[in-house]
């Protein structure tokens, strides 16, 4: 320490030389002093440190000042709080100085200190007494000053610090004192110091009190009121411009008051003026959703009337000889309209620009508006894209771009033709409307201006992208300006590759007969694009030549046989194989051309005969290289599915061992490509095979389903190419690995499918040692012989599913061995035995008539009595699937059975077996008896078998809906609550994610099975939500027109009910129940349903005020609605923004709450699960911009900071967040 206090004391010594280099170098080295995080200061030191800095700011040598400025950050934070406040005097008292270069070196330190201050969530008392001594300084030198570069400075100091000490309340006691001497620099004579005003208030709004700012409100709606004079008029309405973008959420209760005065003022015949209205419009519209609603028309009345305002200049001219233009016509003939006028004066172009972003703003944020945007602003933008100036149109096309994302039918109801309100929706009036937008896009495309033809490009992929195929008919007017684009010389790169992504995205989604016309004109700019030295534009260009490829030149796509592809064929090749040799490219290039060469030999080969062999051992070559493998892997895949038979087998020696080898490789994708590669090559011979066969062991396993559905998929082909090459599985690893992979709990799906598929084709090989017997000993016979039970109940049904593909594949010796081994099995075995026994006879009665084997009956009603539920519950779906082999046998079985047995819970579950999975015509006879059955059951007092015969009702409506749903809809009057709640529960089971039959009339009475939201009964009104909740999640079309009357009904339900509320007596103990809970459970479900399903038709902030209820009630409910809140932080920022000093109030409520110290376990458990749960709603709401600079969150943060446990919490969900969205990254 003592060397170190002595080397300063020598660089102090150095600082006072009259030499200045000496004085330059000393500082210097005192800066990288200062950075060291290991120097320690003692006061002496310090004292002389400072004042030295200090003194060296006035030094008649501009680069030692500027050392001396740039010392002061590491100084701050190394000395002691009295030596900063020194610090910042003398600059305070510096910036007041007559020297102007003193003036300016002491502002910049000021700058540099309070950036260097410890943030005021430290909680650092340093920050505070520095702030408040610099305030003081400040306001005072705003307030005074005589001198404007002072001000400025002072203004400019004033808002850093604003803005950097948002939260934590620091500045707060000086909000009113900082307002007072803002708010006469509104009227300051020089409009810098007007400006820099508005920036300090739009940073003080966003963190003062509610008394600062209604005062700060009042005084502007009060001058706008006075309006004495133009000038100052503009500058208040750019502040209220100002702090709606800053703090939309504050400003929104005002809007009645300032809109009036805004829209009265866009009248008056000032462009400044009338830009900044408009403006101040925009930021309105973006911040302040709900308050601005019904000033929307007025706004985009407003924005229509000032889009087309140009007083000094004429278009009429442009519009009469617009007809007689002819599609091929030379761009020379209208290029002059940039430089024909020219006036410096003119501002009308900033207020059609504001206009025009005004316009953009209503699209981007009222998507319930959509249908009116296309009747009055589409056509008007269309029009404008004439716009003669050129940043004007570029925000006139980016309005139209934002109508048409708008307008991309993203969710799955708007492309459900069952849910599109009947007349006009938006995509149809888009589709009207395509002819004006392609005749003014036509006379753009030929502009000289290249942001203007970029533009176009990006119009017209997004119009395709809404509309696939909306451009077919006016193709022959697009081709030309888009080849305009690629053949001109002074083209940028970038608009060369913008005008390739366009016309690939018209080609993959227009039909190819479109094009056959243009393909002689396209090929030679396209095939001197692959030749382009930038590999982007090669890169764009091979994706639009394999497009060229798929479709123009591929005639037999549509089975046209008029177009011949012969004459592009040997340019497109030639360029594309010029590419695939290069080693030394762009490996995005190198795999692009990899693909379209695949996609050329694919389509064309049989045109290629001498070309063929040498372009596949180039495939070989790069199969070998690391980097270009999977892309040539995927090109083979193509080339062999190739409908041309092209013959592979000169490379296949040595590319399948290749291929078995990339099944090692510790890489998912490769893997998956390959095993699809080997399965569609044909022409492998058996001593290929058995490299692969030795690969495959490994990949049958349940930590990779897909690449085992692959293998499996695999082995399936070979069954049925090279069945000899299957002798050698009896012995082998890949049988042991199926059989471990039948008893995984994950197989499912695909993968199963894939199984049943294999051992179907296996048995059918006849290999010795793999019949059908072998095979079924081998799946059953460990469960049998040892009689262990399986770690899981899905290994018993995936065997009993293997055992059925296998006996229907064997119809001569399967069905009868297998039942008398079945029955054997079962009636000599344990549980294991029984179990699957009972579904594997289940599995088989389903596809296979049973009836032959009159003991079964009697076998599966004993198995009813087992003491095991399992064994029940097989017995019962194995009754149930025989059925389905033969109804007229069995069916009337069961009924009678239900009739007349005591065991009607698992006989009702057999009948719900045979209405899932029996034809409908073979059901249809049987359907009155079935229907009478099920509805003396409806009124059971056990509510599982009400819920399995409500599921019958449901399956069995969906037989015949025209009879049978007006039936259940009768009874929705009858006087039994349990009646009532079967059928409506019914409802739910009528109700897929799929397009049925049922779906027009279900939307018809559907809004009759709601009304029992309104029902006396609690149990009828839950389920009522429950069937709400799947309509709104499987089929949002069917309620979306029910919403306004639904929901305030599901609100009401959202309430805590003290009459509901009841105290019971355990001993000693008195425990609360809430009979109401799972009602207002299930309302809470379905809001968070209604937010993926029906976010636009909700007034969000109804929805909001319940949220905010639910954070206050019961841990199940809370935790619904801490997820919501996260929901809606990314759905609908600006609105939680405005509601969130009342959300964080109950956040913060529940992160603080403490368990009593004598409490059971579970509760200690609960709290914590809360607490993350509520941490992880807070870290959503904080990605919300400008979240934290509400002063109650980020008192709220400050408080987490400083809490031990809370701040863990909230750092690990962060880390989880942040490594979640990286993973979401890397996926797309």
């Amino acid at each position: 320490m003592a060397s170190a206090s002595y080397h300063i004391s020598n660089l102090l010594e150095k600082m006072t030389s009259s030499d200045k280099d000496f004085r330059f170098m000393a500082t210097n080295d005192l800066m990288s002093e200062l950075q060291k995080d290991s120097i320690k200061l003692d006061d002496d030191s310090e004292r002389k440190v400072v004042k030295m800095i200090l003194k060296l700011l006035e030094d008649k040598n501009g680069e030692v000042q500027n050392l001396a400025v740039k010392c002061l950050g590491p100084l701050v934070s190394k000395v002691k709080e009295y030596q900063v406040e020194t610090i910042v005097d003398t600059l305070c008292t510096n910036m007041l100085s007559d020297k102007e270069q003193l003036r300016d070196i002491s502002s910049i330190g000021l700058k540099t200190v309070i950036g260097e201050l410890p943030p005021a969530s430290s909680g650092s008392a340093l920050a505070a007494s520095v702030c408040k001594k610099i305030t003081g300084r400040l306001t005072s030198a705003i307030a005074k000053q005589e001198d404007v570069s002072v001000q400025l400075e002072a203004l400019d100091i004033m808002a850093d610090m604003l803005c950097r000490y948002l939260q934590g309340g620091l500045l707060v006691n000086f909000h009113p004192s900082i307002l007072s001497c803002l708010l006469p620099q509104l009227t300051s004579p020089r409009l810098a110091v007007r400006k820099r005003t508005i920036m300090a208030l739009g940073h003080l709004v966003m963190s003062c009190g509610n008394l600062v700012f209604i005062d700060l409100i009042e005084h502007l709606l009060t001058e706008l009121g006075r309006n004495d004079n133009m000038s100052t008029t503009r500058t208040y309405i750019q502040c209220t411009a100002a702090i709606s973008r800053q703090a939309g959420h504050r400003i929104g209760e005002y809007l009645e008051k300032i809109i009036p005065l805004v829209v009265k003022f866009c009248n008056v015949d000032d462009d400044e003026l009338r830009e900044y209205c408009i403006q101040a419009f925009e930021s309105f519209v973006r911040r302040c959703p709900k308050e601005v609603y019904p000033h929307v028309p007025t706004v985009i009345s407003l924005c229509l009337r000032y889009l087309t305002y140009d007083p000094n200049y004429n278009y009429d001219d442009e519009d009469e000889d617009d007809n007689a233009m002819d599609a091929e016509q030379n761009d020379e003939d209208y290029q002059g309209s940039d430089d024909e006028y020219s006036d410096d004066d003119d501002m009308s172009w900033k207020v059609r620009r504001a206009a025009a972003k005004c316009l953009d703003a209503v699209v981007s944020t009222r998507h319930e508006m959509l249908p009116e945007f296309y009747r009055s602003v589409s056509p008007a933008l269309v029009c404008r894209f004439k716009e003669r100036e050129e940043n004007v149109k570029a925000d006139v096309f980016h309005a139209y771009l934002s109508l048409l994302k708008q307008t991309r039918p993203a969710q799955s109801w708007l492309a459900d033709p069952d849910a599109m309100e009947q007349g006009d929706t938006p995509l149809t009036m888009l589709q009207s409307q395509v002819p004006m937008i392609v005749k003014a896009l036509h006379k753009q495309l030929k502009e000289k201006s290249v942001k203007t033809r970029q533009c176009c490009f990006n119009m017209l992929t997004e119009l395709v992208n809404v509309l696939p195929g909306a451009l077919t008919q006016h193709i022959p007017v697009l081709i030309p300006g888009i080849i305009f684009s690629l053949n001109d010389k002074s083209s940028s790169s970038n608009l060369k590759i913008d005008a390739l992504a366009c016309l690939y995205v018209v080609m993959v989604t227009h039909p190819a007969h479109a094009f056959h016309a243009h393909v002689p004109a396209l090929v030679p700019p396209v095939v001197s694009c692959v030749g382009d030295p930038f590999y982007k534009i090669t890169s764009e260009a091979l994706l639009v030549t394999q497009q060229l490829v798929i479709r123009p030149l591929d005639s037999q796509q549509d089975g046209s046989e008029t177009f011949d592809p012969s004459p592009y064929i040997n340019d497109l090749f030639t360029c594309t194989i010029r590419r695939l040799k290069a080693a030394d490219i762009d490996q995005e290039v190198k795999e692009r051309a990899i693909s379209c060469m695949g996609q050329i030999i694919c389509n064309l080969g049989d045109r290629l005969p001498t070309e063929l062999p040498g372009t596949l051992l180039i495939f070989l070559e790069r199969l070998k290289n690391e980097i270009t493998r999977l892309t040539t892997v995927k090109a083979l895949t193509l080339i062999a599915g190739s409908p041309l038979n092209i013959d592979l087998r000169p490379v296949l020696p040595d590319a399948v061992p290749i291929l078995a080898s990339f099944l090692r490789k510790n890489q998912r994708a490769l893997k998956l490509c390959t095993l699809a590669a080997l399965d569609i090559l044909s022409a492998v011979t058996p001593a290929m095979v058995d490299a692969v066969l030795a690969e495959l062991p490994p990949l049958i396993s349940e930590s990779d389903m897909h690449v085992s559905q692959m293998a499996l998929s695999f082995l399936s082909t070979l069954a049925v190419t090279h069945p000899s090459s299957l002798g050698q599985l009896s012995g082998g690893n890949i049988l042991v690995q199926l059989i471990a992979l039948v008893r995984s709990p994950l197989l499912q799906g695909g993968a199963l499918a894939a199984m049943l598929d294999f051992y179907q084709a296996l048995v059918a090989t006849d290999t010795p040692g793999l019949g059908y017997m072998d095979l079924l000993r081998m799946l059953t016979g460990p469960v049998y012989s040892q009689n262990a039970a399986l770690p899981h109940k899905q290994a018993y049904c995936s065997i009993a599913k293997c055992v059925a593909a296998l006996t229907r594949a064997c119809p001569a010796e399967g069905p009868a061995s297998f039942v008398l081994y079945c029955l054997h099995r079962h009636s000599s075995g344990g549980f294991s035995s029984r179990l699957l026994a009972l579904l594997s006879l289940g599995e088989v009665g389903h596809h296979v008539d049973l009836s032959s084997q009159p003991e079964l009956k009697t076998v599966i009603l004993d198995a009813f009595s087992s003491s095991s539920e399992e064994v029940k519950s097989a017995a019962s779906y194995a009754l149930g699937s025989i059925a389905v082999g033969n109804l007229p046998e069995y069916l009337p079985f069961v009924l009678q059975e239900i009739s007349s047995s005591k065991r009607q819970y698992l006989l009702l579950h057999s009948l719900k077996e045979i209405i899932g999975s029996a034809s409908v015509a073979g059901l249809k006879p049987y359907v009155e008896s079935v229907w009478s059955l099920l509805l003396k059951h409806c009124e059971c007092q056990e509510e599982g078998t009400r819920n399995v015969v409500a599921e019958c009702l449901g399956k069995l409506t969906l037989i015949d809906p025209e009879t049978l749903l007006p039936r259940l809809k009768g009874y929705l009057l009858s006087g039994s609550s349990y009646a009532r709640s079967s059928v409506v529960t019914a409802v739910k089971f009528t109700i897929s994610d799929q397009p049925q039959p049922i779906d027009p009339l279900l939307k018809n009475c559907i809004g009759d099975f709601l009304k029992t939201l309104e029902d006396p009964d609690l149990n009828v009104r839950r389920v009522a939500l429950v069937t709400f909740n799947s309509a709104a999640h499987n089929k949002p079309s069917l309620i979306r027109e029910l919403l306004d009357s639904v929901l305030p009904h599901l609100y009401n339900e959202t309430k805590v009910r003290k009459e509901l509320i009841r105290e019971v007596e355990m001993g000693p103990f008195k425990h609360t129940v809430d009979d109401g809970l799972d009602l207002r459970k299930a309302a809470f479900e379905c809001m968070y349903t209604l937010l993926d399903s029906c976010l636009d038709r909700l007034d969000i902030f109804t929805f909001l005020n319940h949220v905010e209820d639910g954070l206050k009630d019961h841990y199940d409910i809370k935790m619904l609605t801490f997820l919501m809140l996260a929901r809606l932080s990314s759905l609908c920022p600006s609105a939680v923004l405005q509601r969130l000093d009342r959300l964080v109030e109950p956040l913060r409520a529940t992160c603080t709450t403490k368990v009593k110290a004598n409490s059971v376990k579970q509760e200690f458990e609960k709290q914590d699960e809360l607490k993350r749960s509520a941490m992880r709603a807070v870290v959503a709401l904080l990605t919300i911009p400008e979240a934290e600079k509400s002063p109650l969150m980020s008192e709220f943060q400050s408080q987490i900071s400083s809490n031990q446990e809370l701040a863990a919490i909230f750092d690990s969900i962060q880390r989880d967040s942040s490594s979640a969205n990286m993973e979401s990254m890397d996926t797309s």
